[in-house]
């Protein structure tokens, strides 16, 4: 099933607040009801046998007497008052079953009643302490603007390469998108991206990258812009639909672009001429299953090795600002600085 997912542009303004929403794992509101009906009930009950227990301590201004029902009425009027006078202890033992028992089961009674309201004042203090101490622990994370098709890929895609969900921050204009991405385990925070003061709510300024994935091109140029000018030093990988814009998203500081149309186009034909050369594409950049494409350091044991000496298939080398094919001729000798573009297994990655 889709997710709705909205473009920050068509962006409601009253909807979320521009507020960052943490993943919550507390019990359904329903469930937290029910229980505690459940333990003012059993307090109830409680209440009533110890007074019906010790009945003949008790005196009805009425009859004298003081039976079960007597028990009950007494036990529900002195858990929810201070009781009416109708129904006293005046035996010792009454009285000081009332100290030691009945007491401390009115208090407790009524601070389940009154719980909601207690929680209530306390959950805004309980949210604020968890939103400064997630803030103040947030450094080199991932923010990802934008949280439909292309943007929920990329995250399982970080995550299979092993980036920890609390280092992932999602931004995206919908308030039932951000509460998809919190089942999911990820902060996020409800907004458009093209504000700084939103980027901000997500620590842009100490991001490590930014994945930007929304579904218009402007919008793309708008938060790369903005995400650059917060933070200099991050790596920005932005997706485009139309080819032509790419130079524009390059220009406003990305890193690298993906054409979302042509590369799936591409695959596309690919595909039709080959459904075999297809499938090891999609295998590729599926990460997680089969065969995996991945960025590697060169380990010491290679340095002075022919590419084609290592132990993993060597597709790329990255030599400083160069990318060298497997086949280029400055590729080998592989030099310490050097990092390797290699095919593998996933269950290597894994490990």
């Amino acid at each position: 099933m889709k997710l709705p997912s909205h473009d920050a542009a068509a962006r409601n303004p009253g909807d979320g607040g521009h507020r960052v929403h943490l993943p919550q794992f507390s019990a359904g509101p329903l469930r937290q009801v029910v229980r505690r009906l459940l333990l003012a009930l059993l307090v109830l009950v409680l209440t009533v046998l110890i007074v019906y227990v010790d009945r003949t301590g008790y005196h009805d201004n009425a009859d004298g007497n003081v039976d079960f029902l007597d028990a009950v009425y007494y036990s529900t009027v002195t858990l929810s008052t201070t009781g009416y006078g109708d129904i006293v202890p005046y035996s010792d033992s009454a009285r000081l079953s009332n100290i030691l028992l009945v007491t401390p089961l009115r208090v407790l009674f009524l601070i389940i009643l009154v719980g909601t309201t207690l929680e209530v004042l306390a959950e805004r203090t309980r949210e604020q302490y968890r939103l400064n101490r997630w803030r103040s622990a947030l450094r080199d994370h991932t923010v990802v603007v934008g949280f439909g098709t292309k943007g929920r890929s990329a995250v399982q895609t970080l995550c299979a390469t092993g980036l920890p969900k609390n280092r992932v921050v999602v931004v995206d204009p919908n308030q039932k998108v951000i509460e998809a991405a919190n089942a999911d385990g990820l902060a996020g925070v409800v907004g458009d991206a093209t504000r700084s003061d939103v980027l901000l709510r997500a620590e842009a300024q100490r991001a490590r990258q930014f994945v930007i994935a929304t579904q218009r091109d402007d919008t793309a140029v708008l938060v790369t812009l903005t995400a650059r000018q917060l933070n200099r030093g991050a790596n920005i990988v932005a997706a485009v639909r139309e080819e032509e814009n790419a130079p524009l998203l390059r220009q406003s500081g990305a890193d690298a672009v993906i054409t979302s149309a042509s590369a799936a186009g591409r695959l596309l034909g690919m595909s039709v001429q080959s459904p075999t050369a297809g499938a090891v594409i999609e295998d590729l950049i599926q990460q997680g299953t089969g065969l995996d494409l991945v960025e590697r350091t060169v380990v010491k044991a290679e340095v002075g090795k022919s590419v084609r000496d290592t132990d993993d298939l060597v597709v790329s080398v990255l030599r400083g600002h160069r990318l060298l094919a497997y086949d280029d001729p400055d590729a080998s000798p592989l030099q310490a600085a050097d990092r390797l573009i290699t095919i593998v297994r996933a269950p290597m990655v894994q490990e």
